[in-house]
């Protein structure tokens, strides 16, 4: 995404979508102007920036989210321990505080949650990649 926040600052491109916590140093700096953030609420991190639904647009709600993930044959309890560090560390009150700075909301589940969003995910953008007629080639 920098290089494309540089193309945005320089004019070679209009607009972009981007992470809230890779544009927010751009935007606090006056270098980018946000226009809304995707997701259903305001962030935190950057209230006065208006959602796309109160900008006019509420079919587009989109989360972008990153997964802890492990190859598929570890071992069960090996998962169960990686889970268990990764809630309590996402718990730790000063882990929280440097997300949400960032502009980010970390949530932990279990792997099953995770397995089940992205089984939803994929079902979701496999719509909109059929709808939109683009194909791999």
């Amino acid at each position: 995404s920098a290089p494309a926040a540089v193309d945005l600052m320089s004019g070679q491109i209009q607009a972009m979508f981007d992470n809230l916590s890779t544009a927010l140093p751009f935007i606090k700096a006056g270098k980018l102007r946000a226009l809304a953030v995707t997701s259903a609420e305001r962030s935190p991190a950057a209230p006065d920036i208006p959602t796309m639904a109160e900008a006019g647009l509420p079919e587009c709600e989109v989360l972008s989210w990153f997964a802890l993930v492990a190859p598929a044959k570890t071992p069960k309890d090996i998962v169960d321990r990686l889970n268990a560090a990764t809630v309590k560390a996402l718990a730790d009150p000063a882990v929280k505080q440097q997300f949400a700075a960032l502009g980010a909301d970390p949530v932990s589940s279990t792997p099953a949650v995770l397995a089940d969003l992205i089984k939803s995910e994929t079902a979701k953008w496999a719509k909109v990649v059929k709808a939109s007629g683009a194909s791999v080639n």
